[in-house]
C-alpha cells in the first residue's frame, strides 16, 4: 500500500514551475524578485507571502515572478498583472480605487468624529 502511494507523493512534491525554488543567477534580479514576492499573498495559505508558502500555487507564482524579472519586466508591472489576474487580494498593499477608498477614509472619519466628541465633552466640563 505504501509503495502504491509513493509515485503520487513524488509527483505532488515536484513542482512544474522551474524557478519555484531555484534562485536567479543575477543577484540584483533575485533581490528584486524576493522583494516583490514578500509583498504578494499566497492565494491558498491566505496568511503567508508567496516567498514563505509551500503551496503549489505559491511555487508557480514565485516561478512566474522570477521568469518575468529575468526577462526584464519591472516589479510593479508584474504586481499589476497579478492583481489584474487574481484581484486586489493577492497584494499586501491594496490600491486605492473607487471601490476601496471608503476603507481608507473610514479610519480618518472615525478619528475626526472621536476628536469632535471629546472636544465637545471637555468643553462642557469647563463651563
Amino acid at each position: 500500500m505504501m509503495f502504491a502511494a509513493h509515485p503520487a507523493l513524488t509527483q505532488e512534491m515536484e513542482s512544474t514551475a522551474p524557478f519555484a525554488n531555484q534562485q536567479l543567477s543575477d543577484a540584483r534580479q533575485e533581490a528584486e524578485a524576493q522583494a516583490l514576492m514578500q509583498t504578494l499573498r499566497c492565494l491558498q495559505c491566505q496568511g503567508q507571502s508567496i516567498a514563505d508558502s509551500d503551496a503549489p500555487i505559491a511555487g508557480s507564482m514565485r516561478s512566474l515572478v522570477r521568469e518575468r524579472i529575468a526577462a526584464g519586466e519591472e516589479p510593479e508591472a508584474i504586481r499589476s498583472w497579478l492583481i489584474e489576474r487574481y484581484g486586489d487580494y493577492v497584494s499586501y498593499a491594496p490600491r486605492v480605487t473607487t471601490l476601496t477608498w471608503p476603507l481608507f477614509a473610514l479610519p480618518l472619519a472615525l478619528v475626526a468624529l472621536a476628536a469632535f466628541l471629546l472636544r465637545n465633552r471637555f468643553r462642557r466640563g469647563q463651563e
